[in-house]
């Protein structure tokens, strides 16, 4: 029996120096750190070893991977970020010229939130500022569409679920190649599969990657924008809310907190919160790996 090799996964953070420096004063880590944090525990679950390198394509003079540098790695993922794509700033658009190395790459790609965005508009998509307004703190209702039933990127998840997500944006129009796999009310696309040239992308516009104790980092953060949008009365409301979050992420079994949030049983468990991240890795990055190793 051939002996898979250690994973070597590339996390590309989303951010620039300024944005991931402001995420970090309050959240502890930058956006790219954490989510290398949590792919190391869910590759450990699954008893696999893994190499973790972050690429920081937004800053200036960025060494980024060429084609063949992105081949050698068994997986990419772009994190999430506070740019806006329909703003066409430098710091975005360089994001989706890599975006196309690591498709034609062929490596197994993921992305959440920006990083859906990101490889939409890599592939010909469109992202366009949500007209029905931003979705912050949990994500309700999301429902998989007929296509989704069925994808493995959601294998195991329940018909409709709800998800950690902050956006303004929306993929407004989805690339040729494209398969939207989950939708809500307040986003047309909630989750898609994108095959471009050498490439395939699975990605979620929610976070199932955050735990409560991040999400309350961020909602500090955004506390002026959310009153400022009606989200909250006061900063006390917004104080109290985020302080619920942390005590849910310290305690999960805080029946009292999470009716008060009306945070689901499925939200709690960071297993099944993290469904299509764990499939992303098992469905596409194990299989791809294993090809290689034999070869």
């Amino acid at each position: 029996m051939t002996r898979m090799r250690p994973l070597r996964l590339l996390v590309v953070e989303g951010n620039p120096k300024a944005m991931r420096e402001r995420h970090a004063a309050v959240s502890g880590q930058t956006p790219s750190a954490f989510y290398s944090d949590v792919l190391t525990q869910l590759t450990a679950a699954e008893k696999l070893e893994a190499t973790i390198d972050v690429c920081y394509p937004a800053d200036e003079g960025a060494n980024l991977p060429d084609g063949a540098g992105v081949g050698s790695y068994d997986g990419a993922v772009i994190t999430g970020s506070g740019l806006n794509l329909w703003k066409a700033e430098r710091e975005s658009l360089v994001q989706v010229d890599f975006a196309r190395t690591i498709y034609d790459a062929g490596v197994p790609f993921f992305g959440s939130c920006w990083g859906l965005q990101v490889a939409a508009a890599a592939a010909g998509g469109e992202v366009k500022l949500n007209r029905r307004g931003r979705e912050i703190g949990i994500a309700r209702s999301i429902h998989l569409t007929d296509a989704g039933r069925d994808h493995a990127l959601h294998a195991g998840r329940a018909q409709v679920f709800d998800a950690p997500a902050i956006h303004s944006d929306e993929v407004a129009a989805v690339p040729p190649g494209a398969t939207v796999t989950a939708v809500n009310d307040l986003c047309a696309v909630q989750a898609a599969e994108i095959r471009h040239g050498d490439g395939v992308f699975w990605g979620v516009q929610f976070h199932p990657e955050y735990t409560f104790a991040e999400l309350g980092g961020i909602l500090t953060r955004y506390t002026p924008i959310m009153l400022e949008e009606g989200f909250f009365r006061d900063s006390a409301e917004a104080a109290a809310y985020i302080a619920d979050l942390v005590a849910l992420d310290a305690d999960p079994a805080r029946k009292d907190v999470a009716w008060r949030l009306g945070v689901a049983p499925s939200v709690l468990d960071p297993k099944i919160r993290r469904t299509e991240l764990i499939n992303w890795i098992t469905r596409q990055v194990l299989p791809a790996l294993s090809a290689r190793t034999r070869a």
